[in-house]
């Protein structure tokens, strides 16, 4: 009888049901001495993700390979869990001087708040576990099928207008999630974001679990709870999170967590097929709705959950904490610095931490934006810790931009990117500061190397997915384009609006857009306003400078991969 030929998934699932990745560091010790050619297929494919660590591309992309994957090289991206953001200048240091030593010199933040190095070799990898593990950082769980790293508001505990401090919180779902071999094996990434403040920068709406804090009234004064969204993702199928009639109090908040864990663990049917295995696919796919879930979910944790309360989503508002603010300790302030791309070296982490140090309270923090910030600076010091970060490269003044711009990883390392993302952004961003010079404006612009939406360009204002044109025999990089997405009040996902052009035309385009967002907008009126306002046809000329008919955005043919973004 002939036996049936398993299945991508069928083959993941066995791999993690046959071992824990968490329990074997000894194995990795052992790949570490007997170098790369040592380490097995399941290893480079499978167990090293829920260690934060994924086999780098060879700066071609997907199109070097096959399969849906472009080649390797003998090198890793090693990812750094930073719950909530937080970092102290001593764990920044030891980051600036893993980077410099094992990274060639460049980190990445994501647009989870973690640190990202590329460039790391086998021989290298316990002597960054090791660092980081002596300063309270780690790996585990970075990338993989596990809880990717807890997201939360940077400027926690210090945001003048925050809601509640909830960074304890993401301390101890950190604690409940991280090596806790009850969760080494859910069918693909979870993702949780908890936050205080009010503008939501964690970005709840599109999480697997958004917790974000409310009020409400009770006899002996007001109560701080929380919301609660499920089911939220990106990638090539978007879903926002679905909210729950169900206000979640502080110390329900960890049996809550742990019960829509369990949930997406235990959900055999979210095992069968990877492109279909995140939490969302169980209102997309399986006909779950908000009461079902919230059922389910009341079974698992023992209690029932009070009713809502009614909520008012913040507006639109840039989600990056840049600038000097004041904060709720008087005299004091955080000061957040720019970085384009996300993209860091180690010179400019050491000097993060320097000036934390020297004048705040020895504090660094990372956004959802790919930002850093310096928390608890004297008002007398703002203006000098400005200097000392506009100097290091890391400027607290951006223009439109350079402010709003996002990058995912791209085929720099990316062996499933199609188009190169972060020197693109930093020459994209230049063409426009020149092209548009008064632009001021809020703008995300959103860059993904390919459909899988590391990038989140479903929810910026102009998102370009990467793709390839031929041009002149030859295969050039190319952006399509999706405009009009959002978060919030008005949250809605970019239209695809049947335009696509080689890299190189991408300035010319934006230019001719915001040209006509500029002369023809109505008063008050936002970008993104503006762009809801007109037809796909309206912007499709625009973006081309003439009429042309619409181009289809084509899928990717292969698999989702499970650990690529951050």
């Amino acid at each position: 009888m002939e036996t049936k030929k398993e299945t991508a998934a069928q083959r993941v699932e066995r791999l993690k049901r046959e071992k824990n990745a968490w329990d074997c560091i000894d194995e990795i010790r052992g790949f570490a001495k007997s170098g790369f050619d040592s380490i097995p297929p399941e290893w480079l494919g499978t167990y090293f993700r829920s260690w934060g660590v994924y086999t780098q591309g060879d700066g071609v992309g997907v199109l070097g390979g096959s399969g849906g994957q472009g080649k390797a090289v003998p090198y890793f991206m090693v990812r750094i869990r930073i719950p909530n953001g937080f970092l102290t200048s001593l764990q920044t240091r030891t980051l600036a001087g893993l980077v410099e030593k094992h990274a060639r010199g460049v980190a990445d933040i994501t647009v989870r708040q973690n640190i990202q190095l590329h460039w790391v070799t086998i021989e290298a990898l316990p002597e960054i576990f090791d660092a980081l593990w002596r300063v309270g950082l780690t790996t585990v769980g970075a990338c993989g099928d596990v809880t990717r790293n807890v997201v939360g508001c940077p400027v926690a505990g210090v945001d003048h207008d925050e809601i509640c401090d909830a960074s304890p919180l993401v301390d101890e779902a950190s604690r409940l999630f991280v090596g806790n071999s009850e969760f080494a094996n859910l069918p693909r990434k979870f993702k949780i974001s908890i936050t205080g403040c009010k503008v939501w920068c964690s970005y709840p709406e599109i999480n697997d679990i958004g917790l974000s804090a409310i009020r409400r009234k009770r006899v002996r004064g007001e109560e701080v709870g929380f919301s609660i969204r499920v089911g939220g993702g990106l990638s090539t199928d978007p879903h926002f999170a679905r909210r729950l009639n169900a206000f979640v109090q502080w110390n329900q908040v960890l049996p809550v967590l742990n019960g829509v864990a369990t949930i997406f663990r235990d959900s055999d049917v979210l095992r069968e097929n990877r492109e279909r295995a995140r939490l969302k696919f169980l209102f997309l796919r399986h006909g779950w709705t908000e009461e079902q879930f919230l059922r389910e979910l009341e079974d698992r944790i023992g209690f029932n959950l009070d009713s809502a309360e009614e909520e008012d989503a913040p507006l639109d508002v840039l989600r990056d904490h840049i600038g000097a603010h004041r904060q709720k300790q008087h005299g004091l302030f955080y000061v957040g610095a720019s970085v384009l791309r996300g993209r860091l070296s180690s010179q400019q982490l050491a000097a993060a931490a320097n000036i934390a140090e020297q004048f705040g309270s020895g504090e660094v923090r990372t956004t959802a934006m790919q930002n850093l910030l310096i928390v608890n600076v004297p008002e007398a010091s703002v203006g000098a810790v400005a200097d000392r970060l506009t100097l290091a490269g890391l400027p607290i003044q951006a223009s439109a931009f350079e402010r709003g711009t996002i990058a995912c990883t791209g085929t720099e390392f990316c062996k499933l990117a199609i188009t190169e993302t972060k020197s693109f952004a930093r020459w994209l961003t230049e063409e426009l500061n020149e092209r548009l010079p008064g632009f001021n404006d809020q703008l995300k612009l959103h860059i993904t190397g390919c459909p899988n939406s590391c990038g989140q360009h479903w929810i910026a204002d102009i998102g370009i997915e990467g793709k390839k044109l031929k041009v002149d025999g030859r295969m050039v990089d190319a952006y399509y384009f999706c405009v009009g997405g959002g978060v919030g009040k008005f949250q809605s996902f970019a239209r695809p609006v049947g335009f696509r052009c080689d890299a190189r035309e991408v300035p010319d385009a934006i230019e001719r857009l915001l040209t006509q967002f500029q002369q023809f907008r109505e008063p008050g009126e936002n970008l993104r306003k503006f762009l809801q306002r007109h037809s796909v046809e309206d912007i499709r000329l625009w973006l081309a400078g003439e009429n042309i008919p619409p181009v289809q955005r084509d899928l990717p043919s292969a698999r989702v991969p499970h650990g690529v973004e951050g």
